[in-house]
């Protein structure tokens, strides 16, 4: 008895690379690209871990818990760390990147999230980039929200590590990821002796072992369902074309904020400045004495299958995230939220107008 998914011829070496290829050419990168066997926390660890050590000073940018993330890693990799956190509700500028640089000319590293779903916010990286590539250090990015939601421009904004993920706006499988590598990096990684070898971290055994070899022989088993996920993933993309998909996302976005303020009840985007709300999700902050992870649960007790989550951590009592990426990139699941929020502001008794949400959200869609 066969299986389709169970039953399939191995996957070659040259399909794997023609894989990594698109995902290149949908980055705008001639830089390496190296797509790894796990979630994108296995690349934003190992691509840190790689080119970080003592002596190294790390310039991280904290728009979120991601960034504290990063910090743990860069302080656990003994590089000395300069924290530069802005509040969750808007986005760091580039203006804030030099002047940090101008207080601690030794930065050689910047570490940056570009869109932050778990607070919905996102960053001016074209900007920020032109800052860094004055300076001379490495640019390390985390684009796995923003990738296929907003633009994403490795080569074009100099960013030495780009890592992204395809389970959010790409609409693809969670079980792999990818990482693109400058000529740079790899240098660092190279003449840091701290950097990962025979792990699963180690970028330079990809390097080493599949790389430099030609892509000829793949180092391991490959993650196949995952990696013809990602193909059909990137496949979709291509067909629809890259533009359209990030077009969904941000009318996504602009109807999802617009609705939540024709939608009354209090709520009202937690971002305060639309240039700077994420494609990928909108968050929203529920009105004083409601407690958004109640409000949550409540709305997705009428359809769980809803894009709704609270905050995490002490942003639950504050914070929905309208998870507008992917699949649920549509004007019908945005009034679906909506829907689901008036009626459970409702039933506390604030006043709402689902209608008049209905309808600004079908304005706002473009």
């Amino acid at each position: 008895m066969t299986h389709p998914f169970l039953d399939l011829p191995p996957l070659s070496a040259a399909h794997f690379a023609s894989v990594e290829d698109r995902v290149a050419q949908m980055l705008g990168t001639e830089h390496d690209v190296v797509i790894m066997q796990g979630e994108a926390l296995l690349p934003l660890e190992g691509a840190i871990r790689g080119t970080v050590g003592p002596g190294n000073t790390a310039l991280n940018v904290i728009t979120g818990p991601y960034g504290q993330t990063f910090g743990n890693w860069l302080r656990d990799c003994g590089a000395t760390v300069i924290d530069l956190a802005v509040p969750f509700h808007t986005a760091v500028s580039a203006g804030q990147i030099r002047e940090a640089f101008a207080e601690h000319p030794e930065i050689d590293f910047v570490s940056l999230v570009h869109a932050e779903a778990a607070t919905g916010n996102t960053n001016p990286v074209a900007e920020i980039g032109e800052v860094v590539r004055e300076r001379g250090a490495l640019f390390y990015l985390d684009a796995v929200a923003s990738v296929g939601a907003e633009p994403v421009l490795v080569d074009a904004w100099g960013v030495d590590l780009c890592v992204i993920g395809a389970q959010k706006a790409m609409g693809g499988p969670a079980g792999v990821s990818a990482v693109s590598v400058s000529a740079r990096a790899w240098a660092r990684m190279a003449a840091n002796p701290r950097a990962p070898r025979r792990s699963y971290l180690s970028l330079l055994d990809w390097k080493e072992r599949w790389l430099d070899g030609g892509r000829k022989v793949l180092p391991h088993a490959p993650a196949q369902l995952e990696m013809l996920a990602l193909e059909a993933c990137v496949e979709r993309i291509e067909a629809q074309g890259l533009d359209a998909v990030m077009g969904r996302h941000r009318a996504a976005a602009a109807a999802t904020r617009a609705g939540a303020v024709a939608l009354g009840g209090g709520l009202e985007p937690y971002v305060h400045q639309a240039r700077e709300a994420a494609p990928v999700a909108t968050t929203l902050r529920t009105p004083a004495g409601v407690v958004a992870s109640e409000l949550v649960a409540r709305a997705l007790a009428a359809d769980p299958a809803l894009p709704l989550a609270a905050g995490g951590g002490a942003l639950a009592k504050e914070m929905i995230r309208v998870n507008h990426y992917g699949p649920d990139a549509r004007v019908e699941v945005v009034q679906g939220c909506l829907a689901a929020l008036g009626a459970a502001l409702a039933d506390k008794g604030l006043a709402v107008d689902p209608e008049g949400a209905r309808r600004a959200a079908q304005d706002a869609w473009r």
